[in-house]
């Protein structure tokens, strides 16, 4: 690894809230110290919002949603297409912030901002199917549905992708019509105040406000409101649960929640070890965001007879991933996001020691860094492990990876189907009869025959089980921000 990169001059400037779409300082007052994983040490004063920032965002939201619903829908959706524009012309800015915030490598957010431009595309051109129905309950008279937005909506995102979750994830949201109160990971905030300050200049006021805060204050507050009545959450089930119970203490209210995986890729003895190790690897998201994503497929279920070919192959493909700055672009993979974060990866690795597994690559930080700074951990894979070790059924979020075997694809589905969580699963085999009949026995809401890691424009993503309800990145997410009205009109 080389000597990291001197800190952009982007971060020297002052931090503050979007509040209905111009910069505030917290109303408390207070503010937080923001630390880079990269460097150990603060990079920016941020305020501490709270309750008063997210009513003064609710008062600013509430007429400005009240407009926006009445702009036709298409129109909405070329707005909020246009936001993809603003967000390439920022690119170098935003992954700079992401880098040294969230320890992600530069070149992988390079990666987010495109995907979070294609989102902005895909949910505004998805527009002009915000459209109801017609039935034909009677034949004298006319039934049909409508939709309508919400009004003020919550997004709270985590810090694993944060630009790319910032601004995809107001998109469908403002195309239904409503206003967004944002609410950033408080341990990787910069990359979204930026790009509601870059988003503010193009949307009309009010519509979109961030709202970050040292701690679950400001998530509490979103989820409490009482005018807040749609939720969009990514995160862990403990917080998403906190969530629910937050929200129906004040009212009814409309949540869907994107949350943890534990999640299988199963490879059976026709499927081929090189891909299988390459998919195996890709799977886990080492690159992106150092293991660090809910969609990792971090247990490995290997047929017997391959086991010792996939695991050469995957060590090999482990140990050749570029680790270092995430501000140098030859980069890979980066660091942990946060100093609990890592800690938690090596207590996981410890407790998988003590029940009994092998540590077969990685387990602490790399070898060879030019500094010692820096929450770096090493891509890890875990042999011996067993289906009731807390290594094969508790999530980790980390870059430690779980090789388990199995005899008879009963086994397979059943190891599979043995932990709490359901989100994604991978398959490999060459026969696509069994493809099928596996695919259909697992608990798991998105799917990869003979492939893993990649989601694709408008496919629906979320799971099922402790990973969640709800589904996004779909025409399903744009309709579940609006809702159902029934219509009778009497003819006769």
């Amino acid at each position: 690894m080389t000597v990291p990169p001197p800190l952009p001059p982007i971060l020297d400037r002052e931090w503050l809230l979007v509040i209905g779409g111009r910069r505030a300082p917290a109303q408390s007052g207070r503010v937080f110290a923001d630390e880079s994983p990269v460097t150990e040490e603060v990079i920016a004063t941020v305020p501490d919002g709270g309750e008063a920032d997210v009513e003064a965002a609710v008062a600013a939201a509430r007429p400005a949603a009240a407009a926006w619903r009445n702009v036709p829908a298409r129109e909405r959706g070329a707005l909020v297409a246009a936001l993809a524009d603003v967000l390439e012309q920022h690119a170098d800015e935003l992954t700079l912030l992401d880098a040294i915030d969230g320890g992600h490598p530069v070149t992988a957010m390079h990666t987010d901002v495109a995907i979070a431009a294609s989102t902005l595309r895909l949910f505004g051109g998805l527009a002009i199917e915000l459209k109801g129905s017609t039935i034909p309950a009677t034949a004298e008279h006319l039934h049909l549905t409508v939709r309508e937005p919400f009004g003020v909506v919550g997004r709270i995102i985590p810090f694993n992708h944060p630009l790319m979750f910032a601004a995809g994830k107001v998109a469908a949201p403002l195309v239904a019509g409503n206003a967004v109160i944002l609410k950033p990971p408080e341990s990787a905030p910069l990359s979204a105040l930026r790009i509601g300050e870059l988003f503010a200049e193009a949307l009309p006021p009010g519509l979109l406000s961030v709202v970050v805060g040292d701690g679950p204050a400001a998530g509490r507050a979103v989820a409490r409101h009482p005018a807040i009545r749609r939720i969009g959450f990514i995160g862990s089930d403990a917080t998403g649960r906190s969530i629910q119970r937050d929200a129906a203490e004040t009212g009814v209210k409309d949540i869907t929640l994107e949350l943890g995986g534990k999640n299988a890729l199963i490879a059976f003895p026709d499927a081929d070890p090189d891909q299988v190790a390459a998919g195996t690897v890709a799977g886990m998201n080492f690159a992106r965001s150092s293991g660090q994503s809910c969609g990792s497929t971090s247990r490995l279920l290997l047929h017997e007879s391959i086991r010792n070919d996939v695991v050469a192959r995957v060590v090999a493909r482990m140990a050749a991933i570029r680790i270092g700055s995430p501000l140098d672009p030859a980069t890979e993979m980066g660091t942990m996001a946060t100093r609990a974060q890592l800690d938690k990866a090596l207590r996981y690795i410890g407790i998988a020691r003590g029940e009994g597994a092998q540590v077969i690559a990685g387990g602490g930080r790399p070898a060879g860094l030019a500094d010692e700074r820096g929450l770096f951990l090493s891509p890890t894979l875990i042999g011996g492990v067993r289906p009731d070790m807390r290594i094969a059924r508790e999530e980790v979020f980390g870059p430690v990876l779980s090789v388990m075997t199995w005899k008879t694809e009963q086994e397979a589905i059943e190891i599979a189907n043995s932990v709490d969580y359901a989100l994604t699963g991978s398959v490999w085999t060459s026969d696509i009869r069994r493809a099928h009949r596996v695919a259909a026995a697992l608990d798991a809401g998105y799917l990869w025959i003979n492939g893993s890691s990649t989601h694709f424009p408008g496919v629906p993503f979320g799971g099922m089980k402790l990973s969640g309800v709800g589904r996004e990145e779909s025409l399903d997410e744009l309709l579940s921000y609006t809702q159902l009205k029934t219509l009778n009109i009497m003819l006769t």
